[in-house]
């Protein structure tokens, strides 16, 4: 059924990887949530509304917050996927994690709700009419949680969305408050105790320790939980493979995301080595990074070595030349490879975030610009995009 599901309403479904493609997971488990929630409301609430049972009802509106939960997991994977701007050139992908965080303040209002009708109903026992209609309704209530709790983590392994698999945490957990609801409803029926609201108050109970477990959990990632530890070995591990590093230091990573990690890090080079090779070297670590594990990292060399006059002339010639391009273009590190026919002239050209110009045409403008002047210059431009406001 979750494959099925997938196939029909995810589009291009394996490329994961891809924000919209990530979007249509979590609206697909937002939507799916959303109309189990509501139905199993509807039933729970009529059959408790009924039987005149406090513990019933209130897992009926458990799953209303559920619903809700739902919506708010659909809203918020649907502005998480929207691109990076000028304003947020980060991107939107903590959405996410802000749809999360609601999500377990409905699950603690929900609950701290049903902890005071519950309390009331102990203070105040009323008689349950019991029901093999309502055993019935809740057994069926909890296939119905039970599917979804393995739908959702299927779908959170997925993405590697810690929303969906707390969302099939909160359905495992009401499989057990359904259960509980069930045991207190048949022992009532059984003895001549009231159990009602005792077994509501445990419900109430359950829900609060998950609400706070989880509000715990969607923090993390909002306030910069510390970087995997395995992924800073392996990042560690990769860089160090590179001919020519010697080691690594100050390594930080940067959470913006399920998606959207940037780091930076040291790396220790020989002095003694050419710094053009060294300076490539480094290129291709941060290109692979982000082909490889999809981290924006950048890498500062140790040490430096810029000595030369010609090549800081050239940058500076070259600084106000792509201003002709556009007002807000920067580069940096510029390099000059001399050759027999031609000279490579090798920079990056920072751009800045919702200029309606693709790389490559900015990449030509430049070119052009500077062949006017230099005809044998061959520019080999590596374009970054600055993720922050352009300062004049």
């Amino acid at each position: 059924m979750t494959k099925f599901l997938i196939r029909l309403f995810v589009k291009n479904h394996e490329a994961t990887q891809l924000p919209e493609v990530r979007a249509s997971y979590g609206k697909l488990s937002g939507m799916v949530g959303i109309l189990c929630n509501v139905l199993l409301f509807a039933a729970k609430f009529i059959v408790g509304t009924l039987t005149a049972s406090v513990a019933i009802t209130a897992d009926a509106f458990n799953n209303l917050g559920d619903a809700s939960s739902g919506i708010v997991s659909f809203l918020g994977f649907k502005m998480a996927s929207r691109p990076a701007d000028k304003e947020h050139p980060y991107g939107h992908a903590r959405y996410e994690y802000l749809a999360g965080l609601t999500v377990c303040v409905l699950i603690l209002v929900i609950g701290v709700e049903l902890f005071k009708e519950s309390f009331v109903k102990i203070l105040n026992p009323q008689p349950v009419e019991f029901s093999w209609v309502a055993v019935l309704v809740l057994v069926l209530a909890i296939l119905v949680k039970l599917w979804l709790a393995v739908f959702n983590r299927n779908l959170g392994k997925k993405i590697s969305s810690q929303t969906l698999l707390a969302t099939a945490e909160d359905s495992r957990n009401d499989v057990i408050a359904t259960g509980t609801v069930i045991l207190a409803t048949v022992l009532s029926h059984l003895t001549s105790l009231s159990l009602d609201g005792y077994m509501g108050l445990c419900v109430a109970l359950f829900i609060l320790y998950s609400g706070v477990k989880l509000v715990k959990e969607t923090l993390d990632p909002i306030l910069g939980k510390a970087a995997d530890e395995e992924l800073v070995k392996e990042i560690e591990k990769r860089i160090m493979e590179y001919p020519g590093v010697f080691g690594t230091h100050d390594l930080m990573i940067h959470d913006y995301g399920p998606g959207r990690q940037f780091g930076s890090v040291h790396v220790e080079v020989a002095a003694e080595e050419d710094v053009l090779k060294s300076h490539d070297m480094v290129d291709n670590i941060e290109r692979d990074f982000l082909r490889d594990l999809n981290i924006h990292l950048i890498v500062h060399m140790d040490p430096i070595i810029t000595k030369d006059e010609s090549v800081r002339n050239l940058r500076h010639w070259l600084a106000k030349e792509v201003k002709k391009v556009h007002e807000e273009l920067t580069i940096h590190d510029v390099r000059v490879v001399p050759g027999e026919t031609h000279t490579n002239v090798i920079f990056d050209c920072v751009v800045p975030q919702g200029l309606r110009r693709s790389d490559e045409e900015i990449k030509d403008a430049i070119d052009v610009l500077v062949r006017e002047t230099h005809p044998n210059y061959y520019c080999v431009i590596t374009i970054d995009h600055s993720y922050t406001e352009m300062i004049n």
